[in-house]
């Protein structure tokens, strides 16, 4: 339910603990989605805290102590800064480095929508792609795949 509301360039705001397995799998895949990451919570740290793009943690007991309390106000205020700053967060058409994402060895995360012979339909930060999938073993709807140059380079299990 939530793809079908996101849209690339939102924000997915996580709130709660590592041991969620539906809140991880969400946030393993907002990058196909197009989305930015943020995840609150506390407890033992996420398996997948470095795909996050911004994690805030505390250890166990910081709920009843007002440190997870904290990290939230803290979000809310950063989140109002931006929202004060129309464009902050916009992405830019134009390359700023040497050398464009399209040409560097750079693998885009995609989730497949479908497969059809050496084709597969993905969604991307991008919107939705075509891809080749020569190279890779058979796939399936829901699938998380790295894309560069239009072509499918690794199956994410």
């Amino acid at each position: 339910t939530l793809r079908s509301l996101a849209r690339p360039g939102d924000v997915l705001a996580a709130i709660g603990p590592a041991a969620d397995q539906a809140l991880a799998e969400v946030v393993r895949r907002a990058p196909a989605w197009g989305l930015s990451t943020c995840w609150l919570g506390t407890g033992p740290r996420p398996p997948a805290a470095d795909t996050v793009d911004h994690l805030l943690w505390c250890e166990a007991g910081a709920e009843h102590d007002g440190r997870l309390v904290l990290a939230y106000h803290l979000l809310w205020e950063l989140t109002h800064v931006c929202f004060e700053h129309p464009g902050l967060l916009q992405p830019r058409d134009v390359c700023e480095k040497d050398v464009c994402i399209t040409c560097s060895d750079e693998g885009r995360l995609a989730e497949v929508v479908a497969v059809a012979g050496e084709v597969a339909t993905v969604r991307t930060a991008r919107g939705v792609e075509h891809i080749d999938v020569t190279l890779v073993d058979a796939l399936a709807p829901h699938d998380l795949v790295l894309v560069h140059a239009g072509t499918a380079i690794e199956v994410i299990r």
